[in-house]
């Protein structure tokens, strides 16, 4: 079975991926103007001014939901691997993709929300719902729905619930099944409680996970301040075969900075757009810009700090594609949290393993919370409004709740493969429609632009650029400018932007 695991992540993880990915980022940067660096102040502006409503989640819930689905294990047992598999220089095409994928997570969420639908009451949207509309391509839509279905219920929570395990058994000698069983507990608690209560719990513990965990990575950086410069002195190095020692590393560095990158943020994945489109918002580049922003907090934030802490303290190992080991620095030790651990030890003795274990618990288990509200997102689209939605979401949370068990109780490289082999998958669908739909973007982007410089508070009109099936913002655009009337005037007045 690994074996089959292996030759099929090795077809989807391939050169095609990786470049397909990077140039449909670069394209978008060109065509929308660095809308990553222009628009930097408004992706901020965003997270502040999106509103809440009983049909979805606010512009921070929302952002919090998808920054939860992005940082997960990967930020810490993902880095370890990329360093291990690619050398240092895997750090910095982990940057190039989150500066690149910031572009693509823009669009992918942007296109979530011209096309999302109110279903039940709440609104729904992703891949699935801008397939079958933007492109008619309604069995493409379905394979996107049943392959993350898949992942999100089946591979997918395998690594989270693993690595929450192996941690505990670590720090803390608790069994793995018994972690398994309370994480599955805790996560139907949160997921039955429906839409409102898994944003009001990611909203309160993502924030607190996240600088959290950079401060003590800062503090790190703090107390080895003399060594910083040269750690990013190696990682320049050895992205470009500078470094003697990694010089025939060239495809596997880029190879594991990409993969993990798009793994750690999910940009190209289309599962944040899924929390995207449940945000209530005036115009769909709002809530994309604000996962533009998750990008950089998961990826130039979070996984800097960890790939920083475990290069300042030569708490790693380097292998080339051969598997021959060129730095050992952890000698008998496989990659993953155990790195991240032994860097923080040491500075702070014996505070590694137990801090690393608690990080470890909250960036899974929100990713977890996430997988939760992506699968029924998709759930909802293939029944729509058919009486057996209700319940066919119910049996989603319940398999992903044992899928938890049973994770935390395979071995690392199992649980890794499955997780691969679920997010190519669906990436590869997902990547398809942007790619096709990449037009519809620049219409939508530059529509918010227009307004922008025209001094409004954008609100977005579909058939003002061409767009005649998005019928759930006629609803939201008449509410929105009758909100933004000015009463002596008439005229709409700037009040969410700055």
């Amino acid at each position: 079975m690994e074996t089959l695991l292996t030759r099929a992540n090795e077809l989807l993880w391939s050169t095609p991926m990786i470049a397909l990915i990077l140039a449909l980022g670069l394209g978008l940067s060109v065509a929308l103007a660095l809308p990553q660096i222009r628009r930097f102040p408004d992706m901020i502006s965003a997270l502040v001014h999106g509103a809440d409503s009983r049909r979805g989640l606010s512009s921070f819930q929302s952002f919090a939901v998808a920054l939860g689905g992005r940082v997960g294990v990967g930020n810490i047992v993902g880095v370890a691997t990329a360093i291990h598999f690619g050398g240092p220089g895997a750090v910095f095409w982990m940057w190039v993709t989150a500066f690149l994928g910031a572009t693509v997570a823009i669009a992918e969420s942007s296109l979530a929300q011209v096309w999302k639908r109110e279903i039940n009451g709440e609104y729904r949207g992703g891949p699935s719902y801008y397939i079958e509309q933007g492109l008619g391509w309604k069995w493409l839509a379905v394979l996107y729905a049943v392959g993350t279905i898949f992942a999100t219920t089946i591979t997918g929570p395998s690594i989270q619930s693993f690595s929450i395990a192996d941690s505990n058994l670590a720090a803390f000698s608790i069994p793995m099944w018994v972690s398994g069983a309370v994480v599955a507990v805790l996560f139907c608690l949160v997921a039955f409680g429906g839409m409102h209560r898994l944003g009001r719990v990611t909203e309160m513990m993502v924030p607190f996970m996240a600088a959290a965990y950079i401060l003590v990575g800062l503090a790190m950086m703090a107390v080895r301040w003399e060594d910083v410069p040269s750690m990013f002195a190696l990682i320049f190095r050895s992205a470009f075969g500078g470094e003697a020692l990694f010089g025939g590393m060239m495809g596997a560095v880029i190879m594991w900075g990409v993969k993990r990158a798009i793994y750690s943020s999910e940009v190209g994945t289309g599962s944040a757009a899924q929390a995207s489109a449940a945000a209530e918002v005036s115009h769909p580049v709002k809530q994309g810009l604000a996962q533009g922003f998750s990008a950089y907090v998961d990826t130039l934030l979070v996984c800097t700090i960890t790939a920083l802490m475990i290069l300042l303290t030569k708490s790693y190992s380097v292998a080339d594609p051969s598997g021959t080991l060129l730095v050992d620095f952890m000698p008998g030790q496989n990659p993953g949290a155990n790195y991240t651990q032994a860097a923080i030890d040491t500075v702070f003795p014996g505070f590694g393993a137990g801090f690393v274990a608690v990080a470890m618990f909250f960036f899974a288990f929100t990713t977890l919370l996430s997988f939760g509200f992506y699968a029924e997102t998709n759930v909802s689209y293939l029944l729509k409004d058919h009486h057996w939605q209700p319940a066919a979401i119910a049996v989603a949370r319940i398999l992903l709740a044992v899928s938890i068990v049973l994770g935390s109780l395979r071995s690392s490289e199992t649980a890794w493969a499955w997780a691969d082999l679920g997010l190519g998958f669906y990436t590869w669908v997902n990547l398809i429609a942007l790619v096709l739909l990449s037009p519809v973007v620049v219409r939508v982007f530059r529509d918010y632009d227009r307004q922008r410089k025209e001094g409004l508070d954008p609100v977005f009109d579909p058939r003002a650029i061409g767009i005649d099936n998005a019928p759930v913002w006629d609803e939201i655009g008449a509410r929105y400018r009758a909100e933004h009337e000015d009463a002596g005037t008439g005229s709409r007045v700037e009040r969410a932007q700055p």
